[in-house]
C-alpha cells in the first residue's frame, strides 16, 4: 500500500512498482484535484482515519502522504498542523499496519530532521542526533520516534528514510522556478557561490525505496538517501543550464553580498539554500544495503528537461 499515490514521489514510485510485477494500492486524501486515479480515498489523514479494510492482505506500506513543508506559514501555531497529520496520522496508520498484520513499513521522513545546514565537508550522518528547527522538521522526527517505539511493540519492521530535495520530471516550486530561469537565459548572481548541496533524482529515491521493501538489514533502520555527488549552487546552475541545452549566465557576485541582499528582502531562508551547505553522508545506506545511485546528478537534470518535451 502506497499512501500519496497522486504526489510528485508517488507517481513515480507508483509506476515502477506497477510495471515490475508490484501489486501496488494507492491511497490518498479524496480534497486531492488528482483523487480519481487512486485506489482509495480517505477524508483526512489523522488519528481518527480508519484504515483496517484498506489494509487487508497488505504486506508493505509505504507512506509518503504528509503536510508537506510551507514556505510562507500562515497558521498561527503550525506544529499543531504539522503533528495532526505528520506524528498523528502517521502513526495511527502504522498502529493498524501492525495490527493487520503488515510485515514492513517504510516511511519517507525528511532530511530536516537532522537540522538546516552543514558546516562545508561536515555532512549529516544518519545516526547524529537530530536538531530540527522547524515545525515540519519536529513533526518528521516525532513520527520516527514513534515508529521505533511501535517496531519494538509489535512485530511490524520499520525503515525510515531521510532525503534532501527531491528532483526529476514534474518538478515542482523552488526548483520549478530554477530550471524556468536557467532555460530562459535570464541573467543570474550566482556565478561565484560555492557552497555544498547534496540532492536526489526522483529515480535514485525510488530505487533506494524498491531496495528497503525487501532487504534483511534495512529492518528499524534510519537511512539518508542523496546521488551520491555533491554540487555548489552556481555549478548546479551551470549543469541545469547543459541539461536545458543553453547558454548559462551567471553574475559572479559574492556570495556575502547576496546574502545581506536576500535577509534585508525578507528572503533569509531563501538565502540559506541557495547560498547555504546542505550535505549528507550516505556511506551507511551503501555499505548496509549494497546500494548506490543507480542515476548520476547530470543524467537527473537531463531527465527534467526531456520529460518537459
Amino acid at each position: 500500500m502506497l499512501t500519496g499515490g497522486t504526489g510528485f514521489v508517488g507517481k513515480a514510485l507508483c509506476a515502477y512498482l506497477r510495471q515490475h510485477g508490484y501489486h501496488v494500492i494507492t491511497v490518498g486524501r479524496a480534497d486531492n484535484v488528482q483523487a480519481r486515479a487512486l485506489d482509495y480515498q480517505v477524508i483526512s489523514i489523522d488519528r481518527q482515519t480508519e484504515w483496517t479494510r484498506i489494509l487487508d492482505d497488505v504486506d508493505v506500506v509505504i507512506h509518503l502522504a504528509a503536510r508537506g513543508h510551507v514556505m510562507k506559514e500562515q497558521l498561527a501555531n503550525p506544529l499543531d498542523a504539522y503533528r495532526e497529520t505528520n506524528v498523528d496520522g502517521t502513526l495511527n496508520l502504522a498502529r493498524q499496519a501492525a495490527k493487520s498484520g503488515v510485515r514492513r513499513f517504510i516511511f519517507v521522513s525528511s532530511i530536516k530532521v537532522n537540522g538546516e545546514q552543514t558546516l562545508l565537508g561536515k555532512p549529516f550522518a544518519a545516526d547524529d542526533i537530530p536538531a530540527p528547527e522547524d515545525a515540519y522538521g519536529i513533526s518528521k522526527l516525532e513520527a520516527e520516534q514513534g515508529l521505533l517505539i511501535l517496531s519494538k511493540e509489535t512485530e511490524m519492521e520499520v525503515v525510515i528514510i531521510r532525503p534532501p530535495l527531491v528532483y526529476g520530471p514534474e518538478v515542482k516550486e523552488n526548483f520549478a522556478s530554477m530550471m524556468k530561469f536557467v532555460a530562459s537565459g535570464v541573467p543570474l548572481p550566482f556565478g561565484a557561490i560555492y557552497n555544498q548541496r547534496s540532492l536526489v533524482a526522483i529515480d535514485n529515491l525510488v530505487s533506494l525505496i524498491i531496495t528497503c521493501i525487501d532487504h534483511p538489514a534495512a529492518v528499524n533502520q534510519v537511512f539518508l538517501v542523496s546521488d551520491g555527488e555533491d554540487v555548489s549552487t552556481s555549478d548546479l546552475l551551470r549543469r541545469l543550464a547543459k541539461a536545458a541545452g543553453v547558454s548559462s549566465r551567471l553574475i559572479p557576485i559574492p556570495a556575502g553580498l547576496l546574502n545581506m541582499g536576500l535577509t534585508m528582502l525578507g528572503k533569509k531562508m531563501i538565502a540559506q539554500r541557495l547560498l547555504g551547505s546542505l550535505q549528507v553522508d550516505i556511506s551507511k545506506t551503501q555499505e548496509m544495503l549494497g546500494w548506490a545511485p543507480p542515476v548520476s546528478v547530470d543524467e537527473g537534470l537531463l531527465r527534467c528537461f526531456d520529460a518537459e518535451g
